[in-house]
């Protein structure tokens, strides 16, 4: 398979998490559509890596894998703060978790 395919699909699917994004409100698909858009990168980092023949892009996708996890525990520590003092996991609910 041709490597550029691998370019296509993962603009598709950044495309699809940055859309994600910008239209939902609740805060766990947005969560999960953020995901989505890193996992884009590293499948396009893995791409350009085997393209130009080197491990560059394969060790960068390592580290965002690493800063993902990080993320995640993060993210959702923040959502059940949320969740607990509104009883909702809206984006718009985030502004009022201000003192």
């Amino acid at each position: 398979m041709n490597p550029v395919n691998y370019l296509y699909l993962a603009a598709l699917l950044f495309t699809i998490g940055a859309t994600g994004v910008l239209i939902r409100r609740n805060s766990i698909v947005v969560f999960m559509c953020i995901e989505l858009m890193l996992n884009a990168c590293n499948l396009a980092f893995v791409a350009f890596s085997r393209m130009h023949g080197n491990l560059d892009g394969q060790i960068i996708a390592f580290f965002t894998m690493v800063v993902a996890a990080a993320e995640v525990v993060v993210g959702l520590a923040i959502i059940v703060s949320l969740f607990r003092a509104r009883h909702s996991a809206s984006v718009d609910d985030a502004s009022l978790m201000k003192l």
